[in-house]
């Protein structure tokens, strides 16, 4: 008897605790798990700070003048610097076709379900197409570098995939791991 009575309590309890989670509503003000919060890995747009895009391009800015002066370059890679760096810049078409979560919330859940969908393809074949483009002005930029260039080139860039000098197995962009040191 004792050996059946316990696992059903346990079950019991597990099931109560589960429903009362699950029943939980969002207080007014709150973003539930399918709305804008849930864009962003559920974080509030509030936590989050607001998207400015002149904040952005100016750290853009302060980075590529930093990699500048670190390659050291000689005149003659002066032009292909300055192709590199324009095809760094994100396009203007991304940075203006932002979703309007205030339009978005008011169609009925089927049509913004649509629109949401329609709107994550067009970005990802945006994304994919930047891209490519960034890419190959990356290689052509590092194929007019010297070698000591490439080097200090491939320095700066590599902390783009993770925490370089970190212990411990952590995941840097992509989710490509961090190199070990």
């Amino acid at each position: 008897m004792k050996s059946f009575f316990k696992p059903v309590l346990i079950a019991s309890l597990l099931a109560t605790a589960g429903f009362a989670a699950f029943s939980q509503v969002p207080a007014a003000g709150q973003d539930c798990m399918m709305g804008q919060g849930a864009m962003y890995g559920g974080m509030h747009h509030e936590r989050m700070g607001k998207f400015d895009p002149a904040k952005m391009q100016a750290r853009m800015d302060q980075r590529s003048a930093a990699l500048k002066a670190q390659l050291k370059l000689t005149p003659a890679q002066e032009t292909a610097w300055t192709t590199f760096t324009a095809a760094m810049k994100p396009p203007a078409a991304m940075m203006a076709n932002r979703p309007d979560y205030a339009e978005l919330i008011k169609l009925p859940t089927p049509e913004r379900i649509d629109k949401m969908k329609a709107l994550h393809t067009q970005r990802m074949a945006d994304m994919t197409a930047a891209m490519e483009q960034r890419g190959e002005a990356t290689k052509a930029f590092y194929a007019v570098l010297t070698p000591e260039q490439q080097k200090v080139f491939d320095a700066s860039t590599a902390r783009h995939f993770g925490s370089v000098g970190r212990k411990g197995g952590h995941m840097g962009h992509m989710g490509v791991p961090a190199p070990k040191q």
